[in-house]
């Protein structure tokens, strides 16, 4: 028999990595999008590109039961917290901070998914997955701090760049983020991770196009790049159709609180995005705020002794 029968199911667990893999590399790459295209401009023009690369994804299965009214009303709070908050909510965050701040950020992801999971779906929550959400609260206040210390090394131009509205903003969107993932572990069980994406990247559309046609009006689109337009088709696709796709099919096996085990790769991969190709420096401040927080993922989602049993 296959580990998905047996054991643990890897391929379930391989499908929220790279979910969360593709976010985090996307949160970081945004950051160059914001700077050309105002942020409900380039929410629309994502949410606009993934419609139509998932139109044959809204038809209902042969064995999916129709939609009832709470249904209807679980995927506009799908789309709206996890595609319009949060997507708001991170890219005025990154374009006020920095994708290693987000990265750092993010990192609460899994003790806050876990938080939610007990309230909303009744999971029990150990006293170290407690002790993980005092370490990730403890390093969203050093990236804070390290707002002070922009402001002493760079001046005041460097320090806006850790604007402690950016950092609210960053804050909002992990809540978002983790109400996403409790969500989506209720629908997971009632329709299929496709039409999940589809439905919700069609509020999200529904949600943005007043503002983002009103920016619209007042943009010029010629003075857009060929590179750029690719960069922003790789941002939809990954943002609305492919992390959705992915993450929907691996929360189907895999319990939500267990599931943010997966949103380690987020800032992980934030945080090397901004490195690696934004040339972003990373401060002793930030290092022990990465730290800390990544300690707090380490406690909040280091697997059980029964971890290795079969999920149902």
């Amino acid at each position: 028999m296959s580990s998905l029968q047996t054991g643990l199911p890897w391929l379930a667990y391989l499908c929220l990595s790279a979910s969360m893999t593709l976010v985090g590399s996307y949160v970081g790459l945004s950051k160059l999008l914001v700077t050309i295209f105002p942020v409900f401009l380039l929410a629309w023009l994502r949410f606009g590109i993934a419609a139509v690369a998932m139109a044959s994804w809204t038809r209902r299965g042969a064995d999916e039961a129709p939609l009832t009214r709470h249904d209807k009303g679980m995927l506009f709070l799908e789309s709206f917290l996890g595609n319009f908050l949060f997507s708001i909510c991170m890219l005025f965050g990154v374009a006020l901070s920095s994708a290693l701040a987000a990265g750092v950020i993010m990192a609460a992801l899994p003790g806050v998914t876990a938080l939610l999971s007990r309230i909303v779906l009744k999971e029990q929550i150990k006293k170290r997955v407690w002790a993980g959400i005092a370490c990730a609260v403890g390093g969203i206040a050093l990236v804070t701090l390290s707002k002070q210390s922009a402001v002493v090394e760079g001046g005041v131009e460097n320090a806006g760049s850790y604007s402690v509205l950016g950092i609210a903003l960053l804050i909002g969107a992990v809540f978002c983020e983790a109400s996403y993932v409790v969500i989506g572990k209720k629908l997971s069980g009632k329709l299929s991770p496709k039409r999940i994406s589809a439905l919700i990247n069609l509020w999200g559309l529904l949600l943005v196009t007043p503002f983002g046609v009103w920016q619209a009006l007042r943009f010029d689109f010629g003075t857009v790049q060929p590179e750029i337009w690719g960069l922003l088709l790789f941002y939809a696709l990954a943002a609305s159709m492919w992390t959705v796709w992915l993450w929907m099919t691996g929360l189907k096996r895999v319990p939500a609180a267990q599931a943010g085990v997966f949103t380690v790769m987020l800032p992980i991969s934030a945080a090397m995005v901004g490195v690696v190709f934004l040339g972003e420096q990373v401060s002793s401040v930030q290092a022990a705020a990465f730290g800390l927080a990544l300690a707090g993922v380490v406690l909040a989602t280091w697997p059980s002794k029964s971890s290795g049993q079969v999920l149902h």
